[in-house]
């Protein structure tokens, strides 16, 4: 009864190991691939970093900077306690494993002990002759002969099987010391990343201790881009509200309803397809990262201070190209004196907006195709830097037109 328990044993955490480790290997690669991105991330907030640093003077922007970078450690952090996690319980499998067989091999190894030592009692030639001569018939000789052949072969199938059973635990085992191994580097690597994050919150302390001198100059800042971004809402309402106006009257002209937000058959193709591609438009740049999310955000360091954002804020090398991020139609061109150029682009009832052009190589009315170029970012003020300002809007007909959070539009790695 014990041996059959075990042997069932053996065999649910055999089936059931195979599904648990594919699932771990699955898991696994999830969140390697998340640590590679967060580490990407990492690298290439460093380098803006770098650039910031080079005009001696700490700024917003590098503080967002940073604050980005500090965010992408502690979450980088979090994914290697759960890989370490993944790890543990990879490890208390294989340990199960691996006892599991070593019952199985005990029990195989008593089970051909007992043979042998029955096999040692009746080992005479002779008496085995005398069994078999001693059948009533041809037919019991063969049936007696036969199992003395079957017996030979089951004790032979028996050793190979300790055999295949040493060499499972052998392999088992190996596994579990790479697992184990595996588990030390984490942990490792998991220290590492603490010793850095308090070095860069340290750092991060120093820049607010700088800026809390320049309180009077930011305020001044924040009430400009708060005039700034007013001026940018009403142009996109009032272009979105002769958007929708044209469109009602080329409807109304040809017989059809003019309720909502009429559209051309390639209007709504273009702004079916938009929308199909939720979480899968290529970013409004090349390369960068979200330093301003989409939203209210608490000053960095204005107490008591929320920033509205319609969109995101994306910081990027300097100079940067900016490009369409789908195909659609250039609606209007806003200079905002101080904050460069804005240009929005029509995907049927949906818009995208693009900031902070020192230069832009489209008009209005342009016809543009995915990830075509827009224009030149400005540089952040005195700095070696550009930040992309990114927003999607949807015109609904009737009221004013939704500011969408773009990062649940655009590509995640």
């Amino acid at each position: 009864m014990n041996r059959y328990f075990i042997k069932q044993v053996f065999l649910f955490l055999f089936l059931f190991g195979g599904i648990l480790l594919n699932g771990s290997a699955q898991s696994k690669k999830s969140l390697q691939n998340k640590k590679k991105k967060l580490q990407q991330e990492i690298r290439y907030t460093n380098n803006l970093l770098k650039e910031t640093a080079k005009t001696k003077k700490t700024s917003l922007s590098q503080l967002r900077q940073l604050n980005k970078k500090i965010s992408s450690r502690q979450n980088l952090i979090l994914t290697i306690k759960e890989e370490i996690q993944l790890l543990n319980d990879s490890i208390d499998f294989q340990i199960s494993t691996v006892d599991s067989l070593e019952a199985n091999l005990t029990d195989l190894k008593a089970e051909y002990a007992d043979m042998i030592r029955k096999a040692y009692k009746n080992r005479s030639e002779y008496n085995k002759l005398m069994f078999l001569f001693s059948a009533d018939n041809f037919n019991q000789a063969y049936k007696r002969l036969k199992y003395f052949q079957q017996y030979a072969k089951y004790r032979q199938e028996q050793a190979e099987r300790i055999k295949k059973e040493q060499l499972e635990i052998d392999k088992q085992i190996k596994i579990l010391e790479a697992i184990r191994k595996s588990n030390e580097g984490l942990l490792k690597a998991e220290l590492n990343e603490k010793n850095i994050l308090a070095s860069e919150k340290s750092q991060k302390e120093n820049v607010v201790s700088s800026l809390k001198g320049k309180e009077k100059e930011l305020k001044t800042q924040l009430d400009k881009k708060r005039r700034d971004r007013k001026k940018v809402n009403a142009a996109i309402e009032r272009i979105i509200a002769e958007e929708i106006r044209k469109a009602r009257e080329a409807a109304a002209k040809k017989g059809k309803s003019k309720e909502g937000f009429p559209m051309t058959p390639e209007a709504r193709e273009l702004s079916n397809s938009f929308t199909t591609n939720k979480g899968k438009l290529p970013w409004p740049v090349t390369e960068g990262v979200i330093v301003s999310k989409f939203g209210n955000n608490a000053h960095p360091t204005l107490a008591n201070v929320t920033v509205q954002n319609n969109g995101i804020d994306i910081s990027t090398k300097k100079g940067n190209i900016g490009r369409s991020s789908f195909n659609g139609t250039v609606s209007n061109v806003i200079i905002i004196p101080g904050q460069g150029k804005v240009v929005l682009v029509n995907h049927g009832e949906y818009f995208t907006l693009y900031s902070y052009f020192k230069e832009v190589f489209v008009s209005s009315g342009d016809k543009l195709t995915t990830k075509q170029d827009l224009g030149i970012l400005m540089n952040e003020t005195g700095e070696n830097t550009s930040t992309m300002h990114f927003e999607i809007w949807k015109a609904q007909g009737a009221g004013k037109p939704a500011k969408l959070n773009p990062s649940s539009w655009i590509f995640k790695n």
